[in-house]
């Protein structure tokens, strides 16, 4: 029988960091990558906690991941929304059957599983296909209309808003919005509901938005060219609000090499409190999107689904939460914008 002694030589950790992530200690500082090492090889080793019998599988979950596995690493966000499940289900002897969109015949390995996380944005011809595949099926990070599918999302609207009070009690008149584009299998445009809630926002409040709104990708590179965009064209807004961390990120980069400071010239705020946001210079002000969670709590509704049989579909909205750092500050002087 495997022993935590056996994952810890094989992930090169500490038995007692191995011992922390079994149990889901949310307080280790460790990295996803390592989280999710010491996870994959204790399933690899069949460990079973000893505090818990040796028995079959209670059932099996399936997931199937918008994002391909590179995609997943360039974004913690949803590499934390899959951790979530794995854990919850590896605390709860739930077997799991793990997919990528991009996996060739992806579908056929999911074909035996009891019930089903789609994790991700997917066209309205897909979730009809994931719905006849298996009806106990929740989507994660996407709201779904069919009144018979559980989602849980963010709640996108209450988010923005706390961040633009927090912008405009700084002083911030005019504030730029960087946002990225997501297409479906169908080529259609995905809704960004945080840039609606944005433009929803600012025109209830009286924000002058409109000369600094940009639409990339959802990338440290996008945001870096998004930013260069609005310093070339000879004006930009006080503070800026993100649509990712990596966005901003690059955002930050684009200031700093054509000599602006953060946040003394440019006010910059993110979304989704990536674990290296704390760590940028100066520390990245954001909103906390608990995608841990919402990966954690998608895997418990599909339990109970499973154990106690259908019911009515939920309809859940995480609220997510201001993270003040460093990356804004109260603006000294009135001004319109910053004249280059």
């Amino acid at each position: 029988m495997a022993t935590i002694k056996d994952i810890a030589k094989i992930a090169n950790v500490s038995t007692a960091a191995v011992s922390r992530i079994l149990n889901m200690d949310e307080t280790l500082n460790v990295s996803p990558e390592t989280r999710q090492k010491v996870l994959d090889t204790a399933q690899k080793l069949n460990y079973i906690k000893r505090n818990r019998p040796s028995v079959k599988a209670a059932f099996t979950l399936g997931i199937v991941q918008w994002f391909s596995s590179q995609q997943e690493l360039e974004d913690s966000y949803y590499l934390l929304i899959r951790q979530g499940i794995e854990d919850y289900c590896f605390a709860h002897n739930i077997q799991i059957v793990r997919t990528y969109k991009s996996d060739r015949n992806y579908a056929e390995a999911l074909k035996t599983v009891d019930c089903l996380i789609c994790i991700g944005k997917f066209s309205q011809k897909e979730v009809q296909f994931f719905e006849e595949l298996n009806p106990s099926i929740l989507f994660l990070d996407m709201p779904v209309d069919n009144p018979k599918i559980s989602t849980i999302t963010m709640d996108f609207e209450q988010a923005v808003a706390e961040g633009l009070q927090y912008l405009t009690s700084l002083g911030h008149k005019d504030i730029g919005f960087l946002s990225g584009r997501e297409y479906v299998d169908d080529n259609q445009l995905y809704p960004e509901y945080r840039k609606n809630a944005f433009i929803n926002y600012c025109e209830e409040h009286e924000i002058n938005y409109r000369p600094y709104l940009k639409e990339g990708s959802f990338l440290i590179d996008s945001g870096y060219e998004m930013m260069c965009e609005l310093i070339d064209s000879g004006r930009l807004p006080t503070a800026v609000f993100a649509a990712s961390d990596p966005i901003a990120l690059g955002a930050m980069k684009a200031l700093s090499e054509h000599g602006f400071s953060v946040p003394g010239d440019v006010s910059v705020m993110g979304f989704n409190d990536i674990r290296i946001a704390e760590f940028t210079v100066p520390p990245l002000t954001t909103i906390h999107a608990p995608a841990y969670h919402m990966g954690r709590y998608g895997a418990a509704v599909l339990q109970h689904i499973i154990l106690e049989g259908p019911a009515a579909a939920l309809k859940i909205k995480l609220p997510c939460e201001l993270v003040v750092r460093n990356s804004c500050k109260k603006r000294a002087y009135q001004s319109d914008t910053l004249s280059l």
